[in-house]
């Protein structure tokens, strides 16, 4: 017996050391790192900083590029839109212990779905926009109890959708649209959950728990139905006993039926013209707002719930910065309409609040459900840089919704650009066009970091929805709406449908939104409207990049620049002038492997200048700049694919 104890004893002991001995042998997370970046492709550049010598992170900052840091630890990898290819290294990511998040999006990855099941404490797995391809185990996430959000997106999978996800107590997000998934969508059980089939080959009915799901998370899928699709086709059995209750039915119960069912309609009908007389209606309901009354708002003490709600006006404030107001008092205040687009119209309001504020009226808003529009606009109202217009407050309902935010005293870039100006109100010079487009490069940018999961961080980039403050500072507006905005009008109206990978491919990138400001460059160099913005549909052409490629092509002229600059400052400007001409066009590339980054296009709009000191050696061969006839940039230089 006291030998037993005694074995037992020493087991024990051989156990203990075994495990310390596996712990102080635990590689450290940087070789770890260096390891996984070997099997990857392209990554020589993309991920160059990575030094076994340099410490990971500091605070929430990551020294090496990719990296996502919390409180000075590693978290996760954030590896997108960097051209990478190769072999997600599972097995050496796996001994990472403290990695929640991989994210590989807008990238070129092949091949078979990574077992990412070998890494047990993920909560976030962000694939979308590669090239993965075949199907999905169907244990694919089994034993994956920590995982929150899954995007498979614009891919090649196929076969069915796992089963294995049934098992996921906290999954909220689902994205597995763009795909060939087929056969039927499983029951989902999560309370708190968004899904995302659309453009698959999925059939059948839709679970009735994912029927309060938008329409278009199911579109593209011609065999589904039940709500929120068409209705199934009842099956044989049901057509027969509808059949058979028919002819047993006596024409006397019919009738009665039909008596009770009118009678009943007819009260329903009274009782909702009652409770909606007794109503105040609505006057953005009744009328523009020019027609509001201008009466002096009432003011009255407001009490708000935790997310800001006016619970008397419905006025949902994601900002603590903002003296608040209801809704009346908003529909009181003396307003007057800014201007109309294709989503609804904008409007300023003069309330006793000490700045008029702007309010963006919007109907095509239903792709979302309301508690997934709060989760949206607070997550948009906590965006906070000196070039993004801050959302102040929200307004919602199934019908309509009201985006207030803060009002630009000096307009739209486009207003700005083809307004009609006074006489004495100059045009917009070279410095001031420079300072603009950097402005709005760093805004940009700064969606881009704080919407990582987003493809079209704002998706909606044009100089109409780019506004200026009193410094002329611009501030980008209209941003990150792509989830909110019905499928269907954002296809037809948004500029980034108007993109070169979405004609030819119907194919929508990270690189998507750097098409975008390369054409808004060249709007501002050129002061040319984009015409092909006007255009609804794939019928689109990026014109302006066309017609500017195609004087550099054939003879430079100072017709590519705006008349409207300021002459005195061309002449010695124009170096810096077709730098970012080149700019513009290096991220309007039609080709999108060679298109710029915006990390690339933010590098070189930064080193720009307002003044050229070096214009007469690098752009020209004499000190005077012939503008009828200077060909100062080659054809190595403007290196852009006119076709796809």
């Amino acid at each position: 017996m006291a030998s037993s104890a005694r074995n037992h004893h020493y087991f024990l002991i051989v156990l203990l050391a075994m495990i310390l001995s596996s712990s102080s042998g635990q590689e450290p997370e940087s070789t770890i790192l260096l390891k996984f970046k070997s099997s990857l492709e392209n990554a020589t550049s993309s991920l160059g900083n990575w030094d076994s010598k340099v410490q990971l992170c500091k605070g929430n900052f990551s020294n090496w590029k990719g990296l996502i840091c919390y409180n000075g630890k590693f978290t996760g990898l954030q590896l997108e839109s960097m051209g990478l290819s190769g072999t997600l290294d599972i097995d050496t990511l796996s001994q990472l212990t403290s990695l929640r998040t991989i994210s590989v999006m807008n990238n070129n990855f092949e091949g078979p779905f990574p077992d990412v099941k070998k890494i047990g404490g993920l909560r976030g797995v962000y694939l979308s926009n590669n090239r993965f391809s075949g199907e999905l185990p169907d244990d694919a996430f089994a034993g994956m109890k920590s995982i929150r959000r899954i995007f498979l997106a614009n891919n090649r999978f196929t076969g069915k959708i796992p089963t294995s996800l049934l098992g996921i107590p906290k999954l909220v997000e689902l994205q597995l649209q763009d795909n060939q998934f087929d056969g039927s969508i499983p029951a989902f059980t999560q309370q708190v959950f968004q899904l995302n089939v659309a453009n698959n080959r999925l059939e059948g009915p839709i679970p009735a728990q994912l029927s309060s799901q938008s329409l278009s998370s199911f579109a593209g899928n011609v065999n589904l139905c039940g709500k929120p699709m068409p209705a199934c086709p009842a099956s044989r059995e049901e057509q027969g006993n509808a059949s058979k209750n028919k002819k047993g039915i006596p024409i006397v119960a019919i009738i009665l039926a039909v008596i009770g069912g009118l009678l009943l309609a007819a009260i329903i009908i009274a009782l909702f013209l009652l409770r909606r007389q007794r109503k105040r209606p609505s006057q953005y309901e009744k009328s523009s707002v020019k027609n509001l009354n201008k009466s002096e708002p009432k003011k009255r003490p407001l009490r708000e719930d935790k997310y800001g709600r006016s619970e008397k006006g419905k006025l949902y404030f994601v900002r603590r910065d903002r003296e608040k107001f209801d809704l009346e008092d908003l529909l009181r205040a003396p307003a007057e309409v800014l201007g109309s687009g294709s989503f609804g119209s904008t409007y300023k309001a003069d309330l006793n609040i000490g700045k008029p504020i702007a309010v963006r009226r919007f109907r095509q808003m239903s792709n979302m459900g309301k508690e997934d529009f709060h989760v949206h606009m607070r997550r948009l109202g906590k965006l906070s840089h000196p070039n993004i217009l801050p959302l102040v407050a929200f307004y919602y309902t199934r019908e309509e919704k009201l985006l207030v935010t803060d009002f630009a005293e000096n307009g739209s870039l486009a207003s700005q650009l083809y307004g009609k100006r006074g006489p004495k109100q100059p045009s917009l010079d070279w410095p001031s066009r420079l300072k603009i487009i950097k402005g709005i490069a760093r805004g940009l940018a700064y969606l881009y970091k704080e919407l990582p999961t987003l493809t079209l961080p704002h998706g909606h980039l044009k100089s109409s929805n780019v506004v200026l403050d009193h410094s002329f500072e611009p501030l980008l507006a209209d941003y990150a709406l792509v989830p909110v905005i019905n499928k269907d009008h954002a296809k037809q109206f948004m500029v980034a449908y108007k993109s070169p990978e979405y004609m030819q491919n119907e194919r929508l990138t990270r690189k998507t939104d750097v098409w975008s400001l390369g054409i808004l460059i060249l709007e501002l160099l050129t002061g040319r409207f984009p015409a092909n913005y006007l255009k609804q549909g794939k019928g689109a052409n990026a014109d302006l990049a066309a017609w500017v490629n195609s004087v550099v092509r054939e003879e430079w002229t100072g017709e590519v620049f705006d008349k409207d600059m300021n002459t005195k400052t061309k002449h010695n400007s124009e170096g810096e002038m077709l730098k970012l001409l080149k700019i513009g066009m290096c991220c309007c590339e039609m080709d999108v492997g060679r298109r710029w980054d915006l990390r690339e296009a933010l590098e070189k709009i930064e080193e720009l200048k307002e003044r050229d000191t070096e214009y007469s050696s690098n752009y020209a061969s004499e000190g005077e700049i012939n503008y009828s006839s200077s060909k100062a940039i080659s054809d190595e230089d403007f290196s852009f694919t006119n076709k796809g």
